[in-house]
């Protein structure tokens, strides 16, 4: 069923109809790149959000919620009906923390950083270890299967660290997805079907989510000659068992965008270079760094070194997490397209190879970061004007493909949105599209919650054929 306009009277009636209390703001949104949505609705409680999802339904209107924003493939855009946005990000509340059993619950609009910072200041040395670009909130890392620096150690979203969650379906029913346990055989996991969903299949407005020891941590770097063989060495120590919580990449052009316009005013050697982290007693982390450093010198690998102490690896590590607006002041005044590929580690020198020479051909400028431990990287492709962007998008797509024919996925982490849909028949074939549209239909059969998201358009078997077309003379 096709979604109805969005009229002025209902806007105006919005405030009476969701509450009767200062629980809501409405308000509309402030002009913005893209098509915005008809008006906002800032909401409180998961009761909130199911007032105004049964609005949603009765006026047959999309609603599409927001948290934190940070997300970057068009997850929350307006369809072009009009559309009331939910906005959960006054939802920033820590319901309660159970340190006995390492688990916390919390509603939505908590961003993991501020979540770790409450439990450092309470004296809890446990965190949460999915670290996504900082003020990313749990509903949004929920919804798009996020991960981050630590997942070579820890995993990703769809891992155990959502317990569960509290979702409010497009029926206007709130169901919680399972208990607190930390592990239950009691029917198929329904929490993971709304990981990676998105909203289009609820409105997720709280979460269980596992914590884990928080455990002196230290850094090292090394450089290599090539991308090739910095990825061969990662293979071969992964494999040795070495305990490593993140292993990180930059190329040759982000360490030079890092020595001029960097945090730690430290003067990289111009080569590719990992970044690691290891965690544990002092004993612990010198015996996995020694196994780091005779496996990388085994692949030609130059300079490594193991910072001194913890204060010295966190200004190393600031380096690590500036890489994007380091890499964004090589061209003044310009914008960056930000990449999100991941492909098996061993493929990952061949699909660099291959973005890099893309770049060089379409006459682009792009620095290179990633999650080396899991065969994920991001490129900042620059662009400043109309003309590069078009050489921009040439370049993205050339990559999403050349993934996918690597046995690899278009999305690593940022999700699917409206700037990936066109490769997943590709990536995921004809019937796993299909049951993913049959499952949205059987929960959202309006296609109210967040339209135009993630699902691929239909591809007609059997277009229908010209209208005839009949002159009067």
């Amino acid at each position: 069923m096709s979604c109805l306009p969005m009229h002025n009277h209902l806007i105006a009636r919005l405030p009476v109809l969701v509450s009767g209390s200062a629980a809501f703001r409405v308000s509309l949104p402030l002009p913005r790149l893209g098509l915005p949505h008809t008006v906002v609705v800032h909401v409180r409680s998961t009761e909130d959000v199911v007032k105004v999802v049964d609005i949603s339904r009765k006026h047959l209107v999309p609603i599409v919620p927001y948290s934190g924003g940070t997300s970057l493939e068009g997850n929350l855009s307006a369809p072009r009906s009009g559309s009331i946005c939910v906005d959960l990000s006054a939802m920033n509340k820590i319901l309660a923390i159970n340190e006995s059993d390492a688990d916390v619950v919390c509603q939505a609009g908590v961003t993991w950083n501020d979540l770790n910072e409450t439990l450092r200041e309470r004296g809890i040395h446990l965190f949460f270890p999915l670290d996504p670009g900082r003020d990313a909130t749990i509903g949004g890392m929920i919804s798009t299967g996020c991960s981050g620096t630590n997942a070579v150690k820890y995993g990703t979203a769809r891992g155990e660290w959502i317990l569960n969650a509290t979702v409010v379906l497009p029926s206007g029913e709130v169901i919680k997805t399972r208990q607190r346990a930390r592990k239950s055989s009691a029917g198929f996991d329904l929490t993971k079907l709304f990981i990676g969903a998105e909203g289009t299949l609820g409105i997720v407005t709280e979460a269980t989510l596992r914590l884990a020891p928080l455990l002196p941590t230290r850094v090292a770097a090394v450089q290599f000659p090539d991308v090739r063989r910095a990825t061969n060495a990662v293979c071969d120590v992964l494999n040795q068992g070495a305990a490593m919580q993140c292993v990180e990449i930059i190329d040759e052009l982000g360490i030079k965008a890092l020595n001029k316009f960097g945090a730690s005013n430290k003067a990289w050697p111009e080569k590719v270079t990992l970044f690691f982290k290891f965690q544990g007693e002092e004993d612990v982390i010198r015996n996995n760094s020694n196994l780091v450093a005779r496996v990388m010198a085994q692949h030609e690998a130059s300079d490594y070194r193991l910072a001194e102490n913890e204060e010295e690896g966190e200004l190393i590590w600031q380096d690590r997490r500036n890489a994007l607006f380091a890499g964004l002041a090589l061209l003044p005044g310009c914008k960056g397209w930000i990449t999100d590929v991941c492909v098996p580690v061993s493929k990952l020198p061949d699909l660099i190879h291959a973005a890099k020479k893309d770049f060089e051909e379409l006459g682009l400028v792009a620095p290179i970061a990633g999650h080396i431990g899991d065969g994920n990287f991001h490129a900042l492709v620059l662009y400043r004007d109309e003309t590069e962007l078009a050489l921009v998008r040439e370049a993205v797509s050339r990559i999403n493909r050349k993934a996918i024919e690597l046995e690899g996925t278009c999305t690593g982490e940022h999700g699917v949105g409206t700037g990936k849909r066109e490769y997943l028949l590709s990536e995921l074939g004809q019937g796993t599209v299909s049951l993913m549209r049959m499952i949205k239909q059987t929960i959202d059969p309006h296609n109210l919650f967040n339209p135009g998201k993630l699902y691929p358009e239909p591809v007609l078997t059997n277009p229908p054929s010209s209208p005839t077309v009949v002159s009067s003379v």
